[in-house]
């Protein structure tokens, strides 16, 4: 009697899983240290925001999604809106090791399907080098509009 060689074994990767965070954003809250690390390490933008202002920008954010593959954090969204004319997505990062999976694209689609964002008549986001991601989610290059900037120094106490 012979028996087939044994195959060899797959990795098997977990999925990832998207949370819409509740208004308190308890799982989020519970983790910004993980939240921290993605910023610092998957963007240029968002580096070195402590914990307490990401705190902070949680609870001024209406809307928060975030990616969790096996209790890691992977991915994480957030967008402000007024609900009736403008809403806006922010800080829409992805782990380098998940980017062109689709994770960025369902971060997208979760924030653009919220209520606060449906509500809006303008969906705003600002990108310098994601415009052919955000293209193909059915956003355009508005050459009619100048980005302006006015950067607040704040005083230290002391």
């Amino acid at each position: 009697m012979s028996s087939a060689p044994p195959r060899p074994e797959t990795p098997s990767v977990a999925p990832i899983r998207l949370v819409r965070h509740g208004r308190l954003r308890l799982r989020l809250r519970w983790q910004l240290a993980a939240l921290g690390a993605l910023l610092d390490g998957h963007s240029f933008w968002a580096t070195g925001r402590r914990p307490a202002q990401l705190g902070r920008m949680l609870s001024g954010s209406q809307v928060v999604v975030s990616a969790w593959q096996a209790g890691t954090l992977v991915g994480f969204g957030r967008a402000t809106s007024d609900g009736v004319f403008r809403a806006v997505l922010w800080d829409v990062v992805v782990a380098e090791d998940q980017q062109g999976r689709g994770v960025g694209r369902r971060i997208v689609e979760a924030l653009l399907a919220s209520p606060q964002v449906t509500a809006a008549e303008r969906v705003y986001l600002m990108t310098t080098t994601g415009e052919g991601f955000y293209e193909k989610l059915g956003f355009s290059r508005v050459d009619s509009q100048r980005l302006m900037l006015k950067t607040i120094v704040k005083k230290t106490s002391g």
